[in-house]
């Protein structure tokens, strides 16, 4: 039976020293992003795992991060979550993870992890409302804490996420080459940075064409089929042409591709629909989804890596990444019906 792989198997491989590798590992600057890739291959290669109870006799640490999400149904979440668990485990972590679906849940959840002295935090989608007014406060007691699919207004942490704005130019950009001009967009709650990021591309893109938002086709939802089906019965009561409909997640997009059939109208023949995030169910329902794959799995890795390196290095400054989202060509998209355009 083979052994574990130990330190000095990986410092061997990677041609470095156990100090550096040790360096790595607990997320210290004094290596280089060549050395750090090489030295994060042959982790991943060997299968090493630190053993977190030597780490926490040398470090004074836990090895515990927490993480806390408005849920851990949705997707998007969930996806991200697990990455960020996986790339822990990598790093010698282990994340420990709660939903807090209402404000009145953060609190004794906060509590819990920081009975359990973690090390850091990540935190998902802290500006979506007023659940996380708890958390932010401890970015001054010195946690390290980093965003997950969001940015940081004021707070000087680090944050991972979809380059939003892009995505939704992209999104509106590709119906627009496709001939369309009168193009509806179904958006999630206002109050989150990704839905203006998106609303902000919808229009850019709009813009750049020469075409003007009108507000009769800009309609809100709540990420659920449910509300992306409500949405395109609005659409269609208010009377206004369309022929494209932009759903800033897969979910409303099946929601609303669903609502156009109810009504006799063909998708893509009709009316193309294009929708965000490239769930796994996107590419199975009828017609196929087009949509913009957001990269959730290296989201959730990036995070994680920024958090341990924070942890660290407490003294790093703030780093904020961007991640582009790429357009996946399935069957619901097509230039518009000849006498529409």
């Amino acid at each position: 039976m083979h052994s574990r792989p130990t330190i000095r198997d990986v410092a061997e491989r990677a041609g470095v020293s156990r100090q550096t590798v040790s360096r790595v590992i607990n997320g210290k600057p004094e290596v280089s992003p060549q050395t750090r890739l090489r030295v994060l291959g042959v982790i991943e290669e060997l299968g090493y795992r630190p053993s977190a109870v030597a780490r926490s006799m040398v470090t004074g640490r836990t090895c515990l991060l927490g993480c806390i999400s408005p849920n851990l149904v949705d997707y998007t979440f969930a996806c991200m979550i697990e990455n960020a668990q996986a790339e822990a485990r990598r790093l010698g972590y282990f994340v420990l993870t709660g939903s807090a679906p209402a404000v009145a849940d953060v609190e004794p959840l906060l509590e819990e992890m920081l009975n359990r002295h973690i090390d850091g935090l990540l935190v998902m989608n802290p500006h979506a409302d007023e659940r996380y007014r708890f958390v932010l406060p401890l970015v001054k007691r010195g946690l390290p804490i980093a965003y997950l699919n969001d940015r940081p207004r004021e707070e000087p942490v680090s944050s991972v996420r979809c380059d939003d704005v892009d995505g939704g130019y992209q999104a509106t950009r590709y119906l627009i080459g496709l001939g369309h001009r009168a193009i509806a967009t179904i958006h999630g709650p206002t109050r989150e940075t990704c839905t203006t990021d998106r609303l902000l591309g919808y229009r850019q893109a709009l813009a750049e064409a020469g075409l003007k938002v009108d507000p009769a086709l800009v309609v809100e939802g709540d990420w659920s089929p449910e509300s992306g089906h409500r949405a395109v019965q609005r659409l269609l009561a208010s009377q206004r042409p369309f022929t494209a409909i932009f759903a800033q997640n897969d979910r409303m997009a099946i929601g609303a591709i669903r609502a156009l059939q109810d009504a006799g109208l063909g998708v893509p023949e009709d009316v193309s629909v294009i929708g965000f995030d490239d769930i796994p169910l996107a590419a199975y329902c009828h017609p196929p989804l087009t949509t913009l794959y957001q990269p959730m799995e290296e989201c959730g890795r990036r995070a994680v890596r920024l958090l341990v390196e924070t942890i660290g290095n407490p003294h790093r400054s703030p780093e904020q990444v961007l991640l582009r989202a790429r357009l996946v060509e399935r069957g619901s998209c097509a230039p518009p019906p000849p006498e529409r355009r």
